[in-house]
């Protein structure tokens, strides 16, 4: 317990890591966030990759934060602590954060794996976190098919292992990827579909990184297309899951700590909004009325959204290393947390950027100010799955109303 008189405000805020590994990490990071402000505009407005930032992070331990320090990494459990880490990197650029989020998130679930995975879970989970931890991995996740084409598949390779067919898109950091995780089901006579996630190395025969993302906002990404054309998948090298119709709330726990701490992306776009319109308004010397009203409500909702989200990665943290019940119950009280905070960034980030270029006025309209890369950024935490609104809603209200459940 805090001793009396401790600011609370640096944990309830989302202000100060919570561990000593955190801390680390944001000291890391520190050192490059003058590098990423000075590229953001140009990449954003080129769409380019910021390959020298990741570079940069590659080499001083950022991109191996996540993975146990027996292995390699900085050693991050805490979610609260990474996505600390990720608002300030989203206050720098928002699209830096998103990519960084692939790698981190990554390391929190592979972890996973490799302390509660069976035997051919841990040896496959322990391989990549190596190569995390050493900077010779770079892990993206793909989740999302493409288009209106058959799902992404696995088939029986009559050699052994597997074939894998598909499209995905929005593979945000596939630019500099050397390994995917690809999210696919099994087709095999006589059995029913499977979900499952085939790890593919970037030199896999039939493999292609397209370069035709052209994003409204988060344009800085990579967040390209993957062609996998009947790519050969050993067989150690995928996770199986249970069957696709299948529902499983313990699950719920996994999809939460893979997302729940890009929370921060959104929270720090926001930040950087206000700091950017506050500082502006300073040197201009003279506050109308109505402006000083929206500054006021930007406060109070930045505020709100910071203690929302700080709040949500506490419950995300507690349930995750100290609850030892139910994982069902675990899995549904993580997703509630989560869905709930989710809605509120969803509504009041987009909504402080808005305020933000109204009380700057037109000047925020051209594509060199920093709050028009802001509004066209923010806007990506509504299609961030789990889950966009409509099947948050739905997910909300059934566990609210449906079953009488309102905290798990």
């Amino acid at each position: 317990m805090a001793a009396h008189g401790d600011d609370p405000s640096s944990t309830a805020e989302l202000r100060e890591p919570t561990t000593p590994a955190g801390r680390a990490l944001l000291s890391l990071i520190g050192n490059h966030l003058a590098a990423i402000r000075e590229c953001a505009r140009e990449n954003d407005r080129a769409g380019a990759f910021p390959f020298d930032v990741f570079t940069g992070f590659r080499k001083d331990g950022v991109l191996g934060a996540t993975v146990p320090r027996e292995l390699g990494g900085l050693g991050v459990t805490s979610l609260y602590d990474v996505c600390l880490a990720l608002l300030t990197v989203a206050e720098a650029d928002a699209s830096t954060a998103l990519a960084l989020h692939m790698q981190l998130s990554r390391g929190l679930t592979l972890t996973y794996e490799w302390q509660h995975g069976d035997a051919a879970r841990q040896q496959l989970a322990e391989r990549l976190l190596r190569g995390m931890g050493s900077g010779a991995a770079v892990v993206c996740t793909t989740v999302k098919d493409a288009g209106a084409g058959p799902p992404t598949s696995l088939t029986p390779d009559p050699v052994g292992g597997w074939r894998l067919t598909g499209r995905k898109t929005l593979a945000s950091m596939a630019p500099i990827a050397t390994h995917f995780v690809v999210s696919a089901r099994t087709e095999e006579p006589g059995r029913p579909p499977a979900q499952a996630a085939a790890v593919v190395s970037g030199q896999t025969a039939g493999l292609t990184v397209l370069d035709n993302w052209d994003g409204l906002g988060m344009r800085a990404s990579g967040s390209v297309d993957i062609v996998l054309e009947d790519c050969h998948v050993p067989e150690g090298d995928v996770f199986l899951r249970g069957a696709v119709d299948a529902h499983d709330d313990a699950q719920l726990a996994g999809r939460t700590v893979s997302s729940v701490t890009m929370l921060g992306i959104y929270t720090g776009i926001a930040q950087a909004a206000r700091d950017y319109t506050v500082s502006t308004l300073a040197r201009r010397g003279r506050t109308p009325a109505g402006a000083k009203a929206l500054v006021a409500e930007t406060e109070a909702r930045l505020y709100a959204l910071r203690t929302t989200v700080g709040a949500a990665l506490g419950t995300a943290d507690y349930l995750s290393y100290e609850y030892a019940g139910d994982p069902a119950v675990r899995g549904r009280r993580m997703m509630f947390a989560f869905q709930r905070a989710k809605l509120m960034v969803n509504k009041l980030a987009p909504d402080i950027v808005a305020d933000c270029l109204t009380v700057i006025g037109g000047a925020s309209y051209a594509g060199a100010n920093p709050l028009s890369r802001l509004y066209r950024d923010v806007r990506a935490g509504s299609f961030m799955h789990p889950f966009t609104y409509p099947d948050a809603v739905e997910y909300l209200s059934t566990e609210a109303v449906e079953t009488g459940r309102y905290d798990g």
